[in-house]
């Protein structure tokens, strides 16, 4: 971590602190120092918001599953049935066309 000894002092109106305050909020940003830091820095902070990355890891957890609970039942049958890999097969393609919205929103952030 880095160590910080290097000190600014910085007087604010009320109104200035209340605007800061808000600013955070919508930004999500909870530490003050890091947020005041960030855009004397920087000039922005970038909030992602990271449902739809959600959404997929849920999916791929699900398919994960899934494969497991199929390769189970083929290690301890010797077989697989038909209806399993078909499920498989929806659930990649549900997983696919998540990945590729999510992709096409992000090529969109300028």
């Amino acid at each position: 971590m880095k160590e910080r000894n290097q000190e600014i002092h910085v007087l604010w109106t009320r109104e200035e602190m209340d605007r800061l305050k808000e600013k955070m909020e919508e930004a999500g940003v909870k530490n003050r120092s890091a947020y005041v830091r960030k855009m004397a820095l920087d000039g922005y902070v970038v909030r992602l918001d990271m449902t739809d990355i959600n959404e997929l890891i849920r999916l791929l957890r699900s398919s994960s599953n899934n494969l497991n609970q199929v390769a189970k039942k083929a290690n301890s049958t010797g077989s697989i049935y038909g209806a399993d890999i078909a499920a498989m097969q929806v659930r990649q393609d549900e997983i696919w066309e998540t990945a590729k919205e999510i992709l096409a929103r992000i090529a969109t952030i300028q």
